[in-house]
């Protein structure tokens, strides 16, 4: 089939984009002139310069299109205005683009951070007094608080939009993503800051996380499988933050963070740590406090019934891998 991958530079497009190609699909990357392409230069895929947010570029790289994996959003560092531009109004572009070349199928990419806080607040779901978050878990977070999260959201809010007016849309939810090329180093900072012995301490709190290859295997499935407008968690393990950073030491061979700070101390000294961002570099944000303290451990059983996302990688392999691939381009 032909194929557009927008965000196809980044760490999920990027991979998708190489699976496709080794699918035997003719792939068009679709990316910002000044996007560094990396991760895909040695791919034979046709690059398609545009942006998300400019509808002319999008309407030209749509021709002849029969699918459309939605990877592209905003990413790091940017203002509100920012982030709503791409993701959401970019994500609306997107789609009413594929409605008007009569694009076959569209998987769009989001996230669990779509879903916002876990209902149960700083309480171990192992404990019987939690539910783990599924694809019917709903945003309940202030936007200002998480402002990634709240766009994905309202992004998910556009896609349905884009069903109601009958293009064919899957939705995957990937948590946290780990693996080689992680270029923007979304899951890869950790791993670096640990291996440098810049992360001293842990709290309470849990993620789940998932090794790439298996992320993108969950996107190819739910382009085969998946059900209009549906939501898929890609979900592996389920780990406290404790045992996250366990691993992570023990992949690249130093001494885990020992010191143990409770999460509702650290999440009600997120407005100074605000404030002091602005004048000095923190090593996380202070939206990422928000939400330290919250076990935000995914039910995935749903994209293992229906999309057949089974015998997932170890998420240590995911660790080594991502470490490796860093090593290997010098970032550490």
């Amino acid at each position: 089939m032909k194929v557009l991958v927008t965000g196809s530079t980044g760490f999920i497009g990027s991979h998708l984009c190489r699976a496709l190609v080794d699918l035997g699909h003719h792939v068009r990357a679709f990316h910002r002139p000044n996007s560094p392409i990396t991760l895909i230069e040695d791919l034979p895929v046709e690059h398609a310069v545009g942006d998300i947010t400019q509808p002319d570029t999008l309407s030209k790289a749509m021709v002849g299109i029969e699918v459309v994996f939605h990877a592209a959003a905003r990413l790091g560092k940017s203002t509100p205005r920012q982030t709503y531009d791409v993701t959401v109004a970019g994500t609306g572009k997107v789609l009413s683009a594929c409605l008007d070349a009569g694009v076959n199928r569209v998987v769009h990419s989001s996230s669990v951070a779509a879903f916002g806080i876990p209902h149960t607040n700083g309480i171990h779901p192992s404990k019987g007094l939690a539910t783990l978050m599924n694809e019917n878990h709903s945003w309940n977070t202030d936007p200002e608080l998480w402002r990634y999260g709240h766009a994905k959201y309202l992004a998910e809010i556009e896609v349905q939009k884009a069903v109601a007016q009958g293009l064919d849309v899957v939705i995957v939810n990937p948590a946290l993503v780990i693996g080689a090329g992680d270029i923007n180093r979304i899951s890869g900072d950790v791993i670096l800051r640990v291996a440098q012995g810049h992360l001293k301490f842990t709290t309470h709190g849990g993620l789940n996380a998932i090794h790439i290859a298996d992320t993108v295997q969950g996107h190819i499935s739910a382009l085969e499988r998946g059900n209009t407008g549906e939501r898929y968690i890609l979900g592996s393990e389920n780990m406290t933050h404790s045992q996250f950073l366990e691993l992570v030491a023990e992949v690249v061979g130093v001494t885990p963070p020992r010191i143990m700070l409770p999460g509702r101390l650290l999440r009600s000294l997120s407005g100074p740590m605000k404030a002091l961002g602005k004048v000095v570099r923190l090593p996380f944000s202070a939206e990422a406090m928000h939400k330290i303290g919250f076990y935000f451990y995914c039910d995935g059983s749903k994209a293992e019934n229906v999309l057949g996302l089974t015998n997932r990688r170890p998420v240590r392999q995911a660790i080594s891998e991502s470490y490796n691939w860093y090593q290997e381009k010098g970032v550490y």
